[in-house]
C-alpha cells in the first residue's frame, strides 16, 4: 500500500504538519502527480482526519472509497457527489497545467509533484487552513489562503512559470479560498462527530530500555517506545529519581509511523559507564491516564555488555599480533 509512504515523505516536506496543540483536530488531502512522460501521468489521492487515512480515490475510476463505515453517512449523497465532480475537475486541470509548463521549459521525464492541503481546527474555536505544493519532494508553491495568491518557495524558472500561470486563474484562488476556510472546516466537523469512535481510539505504549556500547568508555541507554496511540506521548530520563534536563547528552527522535497506525519514538541518553547513578525511562501517554511506564535499566546486563566488548577487542588485539609475528618468521 502505497498511501502511507507518501504521507510520509510529504510530512517530511512540509514542516509543521504535525506540530498541533494538544487538543485541535486537522483534515488533510494528499495528491500526488506522478509524471512518467508526455502522454501518462500517475495520480494519486487520500485524505486523513486526524492521523486516519478515511477517503481514497480509486484509479481509473475515479470514484471515492469509504473506508470506514461513518464516512459516507457524515455528508449528504449529492455533497459526496459534487466532491467527487470538483476534484476531478481540479486534478484533470491542475495535471494539465503542470505538464504544460514543464513540457514549455523542457523538464525532463520523470519527475513528481506533491500537494498537501487541508484545515485545522483548535481548541478555542479557531482555524487555520493550508495549501502546499512540493516538486522532487521540495517546497515549491504555497497559496496564501488569507489574501487569496500565489507565493513562490523556491528560486527557480519552474517555480516562477507555474506562480505565473495559477496567478491567472482568479476564479480557481477565490473558489480554493472558499473551501478551505469553510467548506473543509464544515467538513471536518461533521466527520469528528461521526468518526468520534474511530478518533478517540487508545492503545497502550509498549517500552523496553537497553544498553549500547559503542567503546569501553561510552555507554548509551536506549528507552524504544512503540505501538502507541494516539501519536501524543511524553518520554524522560530519570537520574536517581529526578528528570534529566535537555542536553547534548540526550536525543530523542521524531515519532515515527508503524504500518498498523501506531506510532514509535527513541530516547537515547549517553552515560559514563560507571557513573553509579540508576537510571529509568519514564513515559506518560493518554492510554496510561494518571499513571506513568517506568522502565529501569539493568546495569548488570550493561556491566556483561562493557565486558563482553572488551573482551572481543582483546581477542582481536591479540589474534592481529599473532598473525603479525607468523607474517614475519617465513
Amino acid at each position: 500500500m502505497q498511501h502511507p509512504r507518501f504521507l510520509l515523505c510529504l510530512l517530511l516536506v512540509v514542516p509543521g504538519t504535525w506540530a498541533d496543540p494538544e487538543g485541535s483536530c486537522k483534515l488533510h488531502i494528499f495528491h500526488t502527480f506522478d509524471f512518467r512522460n508526455t502522454t501518462f501521468v500517475d495520480i494519486s489521492i487520500w485524505a486523513t482526519l486526524e492521523d486516519i487515512i478515511f477517503v481514497t480515490q480509486e484509479k481509473g475510476t475515479s470514484n471515492i472509497r469509504y473506508l470506514y463505515p461513518w464516512v459516507y453517512p457524515a455528508l449528504p449523497a449529492a455533497e459526496w457527489e459534487n466532491l467527487r465532480n470538483l476534484f476531478n475537475i481540479y486534478l484533470h486541470n491542475l495535471a494539465l497545467s503542470l505538464s504544460g509548463d514543464a513540457r514549455q521549459l523542457q523538464t525532463p521525464y520523470p519527475f513528481v509533484f506533491q500537494c498537501v492541503t487541508g484545515c485545522n481546527l483548535y481548541p478555542n474555536g479557531s482555524y487555520s487552513s493550508f495549501y502546499h505544493l512540493a516538486y522532487k519532494a521540495h517546497n515549491f508553491l504555497s497559496f496564501n489562503v488569507d489574501k487569496a495568491c500565489w507565493e513562490r518557495q523556491q528560486e527557480s524558472e519552474l517555480a516562477a512559470q507555474v506562480e505565473r500561470q495559477f496567478s491567472t486563474f482568479v476564479g480557481f484562488s477565490e473558489t480554493l479560498q472558499h473551501l478551505l476556510n469553510v467548506t473543509c472546516i464544515d467538513h471536518m466537523k461533521k466527520f469528528i462527530e461521526h468518526g468520534k469512535e474511530t478518533l478517540e481510539r487508545q492503545v497502550l505504549p509498549v517500552a523496553t530500555v537497553f544498553a549500547r556500547t559503542p567503546s569501553p568508555a561510552q555507554l548509551l541507554l536506549v528507552c524504544r517506545v512503540t505501538g502507541f496511540y494516539p501519536r501524543p506521548i511524553s518520554v524522560a530520563w530519570l537520574r536517581d529519581g529526578q528528570e534529566v534536563p535537555p542536553g547534548p547528552e540526550l536525543n530523542t527522535s521524531a515519532i515515527l509511523p508503524n504500518a498498523d497506525l501506531t506510532y514509535q519514538l527513541r530516547s537515547i541518553l549517553a552515560v559514563a559507564p560507571q557513573d553509579g547513578h540508576s537510571y529509568t525511562c519514564r513515559v506518560h501517554h493518554r492510554s496510561l491516564g494518571s499513571r506513568s511506564l517506568l522502565i529501569p535499566w539493568d546495569r548488570s546486563k550493561a556491566a556483561l555488555s562493557v565486558s563482553i566488548t572488551f573482551t572481543v577487542l582483546l581477542a582481536m588485539a591479540a589474534f592481529l599480533a599473532g598473525a603479525v609475528w607468523l607474517y614475519r618468521r617465513r
